[in-house]
């Protein structure tokens, strides 16, 4: 008899926000939805997570839920730990999740680690994002046009 492949759920970025932050004092919609999104997350069937995703998610865990850095580096952290999680871009994900921990913006870690292929990373963002990467000396170079 032929096995069957498990099917690959892939999630939007209101699941994972639902599983993350748990609101005790909210309506009994998002009371079911958490719970239905922690059965899912819990079930340890395979799931898959676009990049889009993850860096949607960093945006609504500090910029709605008003998380820190630090809280917001644990999400990931523990997304990644799990075994059945399959993400678009694991290593751009990590590398960004370390930068958000020395207090780089999540986004412009994530878009440079994304272009990890490219020689020269160019940006506008020159006292931002340039400087400081650049004194890190991420690769690719980070420079100003």
């Amino acid at each position: 008899m032929k096995q069957r492949t498990p099917q690959l759920t892939a999630l939007d970025t209101n699941v994972l926000a639902r599983y993350y932050v748990q609101a005790e004092q909210s309506d009994e919609i998002t009371r079911q939805q958490c719970e239905q999104s922690r059965a899912l997350l819990e079930s340890g069937k395979p799931i898959f997570v676009a990049t889009t995703v993850a860096l949607e998610l960093e945006w609504v865990l500090r910029g709605f839920y008003k998380l820190k850095p630090g809280t917001v580096a644990d999400v990931f952290t523990h997304l990644l730990a799990m075994p059945h999680v399959q993400v678009q871009d694991r290593q751009a994900l990590q590398s960004a999740c370390d930068a958000l921990v020395q207090g780089f913006d999540f986004a412009d870690a994530l878009h440079h680690a994304s272009s990890r292929h490219g020689d020269v990373f160019v940006t506008f963002d020159e006292k931002g994002f340039a400087k400081r990467a650049s004194a890190h000396g991420w690769a690719p170079k980070v420079q100003l046009p």
